[in-house]
């Protein structure tokens, strides 16, 4: 069966860098088995509806500034998957959970920068799925759970953000790892290892650090672990893959469930 990830999509150069990290999500892509189809929950894609992509081909969406040229020449053309994207309505139904189409939206940099990096041919079918911050965590695990059924299709469910995100604390010419952020990735991996959805939903007030981990407004980074999670329900098992750092604090983590 496949399993679910939930995947640190870093600064946007990592498109256009080759570093520890980038090297070890290229072998990742290579290794795993190959999915039949991706849904991927992108931070950079916030709705109060939970949206569900049903589109042909996506076009490559450069939501930041500021960086060179060439990370705006990058085209990542991955194609939908209608077959897939009715089967994830289905299922929303099925579980009561409301949901919305959508046709146009491309492939925001929360997305592309992983996809590019695990399989750069963008030969995979790519369903794009909205996150909500707004959300308990026990409702954003729901979601998740709700999808659980596509992983025995060979559909790979993943989360895309980042556990330790806060833009206001990165140190741009700083790798020496802040204590503060190991603590919290610390706390974390404890309770993912045992499966420990009380505490992980009440990260907020019993994590470590977590107001600087995850600042009340950047949670949405934060959230895409637990539709990872959720997608895993019916084996609750968690695997750290890779932890790394970048600008003192940012962290590059890839969980696999399942």
């Amino acid at each position: 069966m496949m399993p679910s990830l939930f995947i640190a999509h870093g600064a946007p150069l990592l498109a256009i860098e080759n570093n520890e990290y980038t090297q070890y999500l290229n072998k990742l892509g290579k290794n795993m088995p190959r999915p039949k189809a991706i849904v991927l929950f992108s931070a950079h894609w916030e709705s109060q509806a939970q949206k569900v992509s049903n589109v042909d081909t996506y076009n490559t969406i450069y939501d930041f500034g500021g960086f060179p040229p060439e990370l705006y020449q990058i085209q990542y053309p991955a194609q939908g998957d209608q077959q897939i994207s009715n089967e994830i309505q289905n299922l929303f139904k099925e579980n009561g959970i409301p949901f919305e189409i959508e046709t146009e939206r491309g492939l925001d940099h929360g997305a592309w920068v992983v996809l590019r990096l695990l399989y750069p041919n963008a030969d995979i079918p790519v369903i794009a799925m909205s996150v909500n911050p707004k959300l308990l965590p026990e409702e954003q695990y729901k979601i998740g759970k709700a999808l659980s059924a596509l992983r025995e299709k060979d559909v790979l469910v993943i989360g895309s953000g980042g556990t330790v995100h806060n833009l206001r604390a990165v140190k741009w010419s700083d790798n020496e790892i802040d204590q503060w952020a190991q603590e919290f990735d610390d706390w974390l991996a404890v309770h993912l290892d045992n499966w420990d959805l009380e505490s992980l939903f009440k990260y907020e007030s019993v994590a470590p650090n977590a107001e600087y981990a995850v600042p009340p407004y950047g949670n949405e980074h934060f959230i895409p672990i637990f539709y990872a999670m959720g997608a895993a329900d019916d084996v609750k098992k968690a695997s750290l893959l890779h932890r790394s750092y970048r600008y003192g604090n940012l962290s590059h983590s890839v969980w696999q469930f399942g």
